[in-house]
């Protein structure tokens, strides 16, 4: 609702106030900075200069002071620039709340806080607890949450603005519903190449994920187009303003694939804040899999299934399900009860070492140890008995260890052996084994089972330093999976996020994310986010009826603008160009999605000298959105205003292949058309 005119001039004259003050600030700011690397600059070297004069102690607190004004230096930088992000935006909302004292607070959000001279808060963080109010009510009783306790009152205004390049251009009191005006408007602009911030359309079940502290660990189940990877950028701002010494390189997003993580990269910068450490579980399983030559990526896994490549589907549903990890457990229990050292030996003139000793330490005093790291531990333990704690003298006791065992340190080996043996449910002759653990680069499915075989025998690697660990896509893992990022990451919380409608794994499947409660150390809770913000309600009927839906809630305005159907098209090629042309011409960007690699290649030969049109697969680390052909298995997690979906008329979706189809479908915002 847009307000009177002599609100619009004092919000104006506000504005005018703000814009001095922050220009002011930003000029100041810029001096100290400049001065502080200056002085920086100077202190180091100095310090390097004396060096030589300073005994032990003097020099670790030298460094000490170095890290402290280094640390100073980057925080008001890091000011300066988010300063500097909001110079043609200071701020997008604001309350009026009235305390139980009766106090009244005028409040205006921004995405950085601004003070006077006086220190008074003239801009407040959106991720402060008072802003919360803007978020999680609408006029009238509330209360909210800070570290001085819990405070209650009257919300009496909520107000949007537009500002453009320093400029009042439209101001909007309202509830922040679904017929809010500025959340409208954001919902009916073009996507971009990239990912863009929400703070100013963040809705109230957003909001109860993104500022959730109660919790150790959050699993989300959000459909399609709810906002799900947004959120959870979002949720990492605020973890990142609110909980004490936690920086980006803390926190780690398991992403889909590198096309998904250049998309998201400029949230977080936008947001003021750095980008975090990012992979894909491929990408580990390479890390940690040194074995191999490399690891197909999960991309290529699903592709297997999808262009009907894979010769032995029902092996690998056996090799992604829930009873291999019991299996996998008792063959590696009676492994490891089985091993032991066959004989005494000798290491040098006088060291004999006897069988029972190491037999003992093997199998009762190292017995919490995974097993080759028992083996490590006693070859430290008669180092220090024999030489001392001669480190240099280990790799011989290790030599030695393993030559007068009946096991070996051979994962491939061990590998095999479960497949050979009675734990495996599949009966599978030894040449076939060989055929896919005898190999350059591991199939996925198997990089979970061999990851999982080393890190139960020697150990994960544990990374001590994450303390919070994202999960995109989260239907598409596994509970080895799962099992495995746990042991990784011991001391880490967890922020789960997926829809189960939109899993790709051919192989698995969850009733409901719920199911992973029991994974996670700590305070566990599921949430569920069930309002979708990117199509149109003509394209979510559609999609609805693919999977047999009825709970999605589209919050987009209608388009006027039905799901257009190909079908029996005379000329194919001709038909899709103008198709094509016609949605470019229309929107910023166009896709064309088909049902896997191969199609996406054949159909880009087909066209691409009449269309200037990109290909994208799970190896294209960068493009632009405006027009390509991409699979449907990678294009997870992007959006586009219009799409195509493609597929070769003897390709065609199969019963069991709805979840992709529908994925494909729910990428679009604004118009659908469907071939084939």
């Amino acid at each position: 609702m847009a307000i009177e005119e002599k609100e619009l001039l004092k919000e104006k004259r506000i504005l005018k106030k703000v814009h001095s003050l922050l220009n002011d600030t930003i000029s100041s700011l810029g001096v100290d900075v400049s001065h502080g690397e200056d002085d920086l600059l100077e202190f180091k070297k100095m310090m390097w200069e004396n060096a030589t004069s300073f005994d032990e102690g003097e020099m670790q607190q030298v460094m000490q002071s170095t890290s402290m004004e280094t640390s100073k230096v980057l925080q008001k930088e890091q000011y300066y620039k988010r300063l500097r992000s909001i110079q043609k935006k200071p701020y997008f909302a604001s309350i009026v709340f009235k305390d139980d004292e009766g106090d009244i607070y005028n409040i205006y959000m921004s995405l950085t806080y601004l003070k006077d001279k006086d220190s008074n808060n003239i801009l407040y963080d959106w991720r402060s607890p008072i802003c919360s109010l803007f978020y999680d009510y609408e006029t009238g009783p509330c209360s909210y949450t800070a570290p001085g306790g819990t405070f209650s009152g009257e919300l009496k205004r909520k107000r949007q603005y537009k500002i453009e390049d320093g400029k009042l251009v439209g101001v909007f009191d309202n509830s922040l519903n679904i017929n809010d005006e500025v959340l409208q408007e954001v919902l009916a602009q073009e996507s971009s190449d990239k990912m863009k911030n929400v703070v100013n359309t963040i809705q109230m079940e957003q909001n109860k994920v993104i500022r959730n502290l109660e919790d150790d660990n959050l699993i989300v189940q959000g459909i399609a187009g709810s906002g799900k990877t947004t959120v959870a950028l979002h949720r990492i701002a605020f973890l990142l303003y609110r909980l004490p010494n936690l920086n980006s390189n803390q926190i780690l997003i398991f992403s889909p694939n590198q096309i998904f993580t250049e998309y998201i990269s400029d949230v977080l910068p936008s947001l003021g804040e750095y980008n975090t450490l990012q992979t894909t579980f491929a990408d580990y399983l390479e890390h940690f899999i040194t074995e191999y030559k490399g690891v197909e990526s999960f991309t290529d896994f699903v592709s297997r299934y999808y262009s009907y490549n894979e010769v032995f589907p029902e092996l690998v549903e056996y090799k992604q399900s829930d009873s291999i990890i019991d299996d996998l457990d008792a063959f590696l229990e009676n492994y490891v009860e089985n091993c032991s050292f066959t004989s005494s030996f000798k290491e040098g003139e006088k060291n004999l070492i006897d069988k029972n000793e190491i037999n003992s330490m093997l199998h009762e005093k190292y017995e919490k140890f995974p097993l080759f790291e028992r083996v490590d531990e006693i070859a430290e333990k008669l180092c220090s008995r024999n030489y001392k704690g001669k480190t240099s003298r280990i790799k011989t006791y290790l030599k030695l260890l393993y030559q007068n065992s009946n096991f070996e340190k051979d994962y491939q080996k061990i590998m095999k052996e479960f497949f050979l043996s009675e734990y495996c449910r599949m009966k599978l002759d030894e040449k076939f084994i060989d055929s896919f653990i005898n190999v350059d680069v591991l199939h996925y499915e198997d990089a979970l089972i061999f990851t999982y075989i080393k890190g139960m025998l020697e150990g994960f690697l544990y990374e001590a330093s994450i303390r919070q660990v994202v999960i995109d896509e989260a239907q598409d893992y596994n509970r080895l999976q799962y099992i495995i990022i746990c042991n990784i990451f011991k001391k880490a919380e967890f922020t789960i996020l997926g829809d189960i409608n939109q899993n790709i794994n051919p192989y698995y499947h969850y009733d409901s994310l719920e199911e992973l409660k029991d994974l996670f150390r700590g305070e566990t809770r599921y949430l569920e986010l069930l309002k979708t913000y990117r199509s149109s309600p003509e394209i979510i009927d559609y999609t609805n009826k693919i999977l047999h839906l009825k709970h999605v809630n589209a919050i987009r305005k209608k388009t006027n603008k039905p799901v257009l159907i190909r079908k029996g098209v005379a000329d194919l090629r001709k038909r899709l160009i103008e198709d094509i042309q016609t949605l470019h011409n229309r929107y910023q960007s166009t896709a064309v999605i088909t049902k896997d690699n191969r199609e996406a290649e054949a159909l880009y030969e087909l066209i691409h000298d009449d269309v200037d049109i990109s290909l994208v697969d799970a190896n294209t680390k960068s493009f632009h959105k405006d027009l390509v052909i991409i699979p449907a298995y990678v294009s997870k997690g992007l959006e586009f205003d219009s799409v195509i979906i493609y597929n070769d008329r003897n390709n065609s979706y199969k019963s069991n292949e709805r979840n992709l189809l529908y994925v494909a479908c729910t990428r679009c915002q604004h118009e659908l058309y469907i071939y084939n």
